[in-house]
């Protein structure tokens, strides 16, 4: 049995849209694109996976604007894989950007936070637990 190869540093490996109705949104994109909204529980509330119809592959997350979530923009939120989250985040830091959530932990998935660079953008850092190539 082969292994899954480990994630590329640099590699953009998921999006998230964060807004504060994601079950409308979720039918919105549904309708127009096709996925498949399949709830995740965040606990008192539901986000969405968007999947493709044919493979039943997740696509992209649809969020509510609650939780770790709450005060993020209506936007894209991309993932990009680091190889050190904490060295990611200083650097971001000397360089002039902004840490809009600090790094917390992703269901054993790895570590990641949200950062602004130095023009205004905004995407999260993910360090995958199994690390990166």
């Amino acid at each position: 049995m082969s292994e899954s190869p480990k994630p590329e540093q640099g590699a953009i490996t998921w999006i998230d849209l964060t807004v504060n109705d994601a079950g409308d949104i979720r039918r919105f994109y549904t309708d127009v694109v096709g996925w498949v909204g399949e709830p995740v529980a965040m606990g008192e509330y539901d986000d969405f996976n968007m999947s493709s119809p044919r493979s039943g592959h997740p696509m992209a997350g649809i969020c509510h604007a609650r939780g770790a979530n709450a005060g993020l923009p209506a936007q894209w939120l991309i993932y990009i894989n680091v190889a050190n989250l904490d060295h990611s985040i200083a650097r971001c830091q000397e360089l002039g950007g902004t840490i809009l959530r600090p790094a917390r932990e992703m269901g054993g998935m790895g570590r990641y936070c949200v950062i602004q660079d130095p023009a205004g953008a905004v995407a999260a850092l993910f360090e995958p637990a199994g690390g990166v190539v």
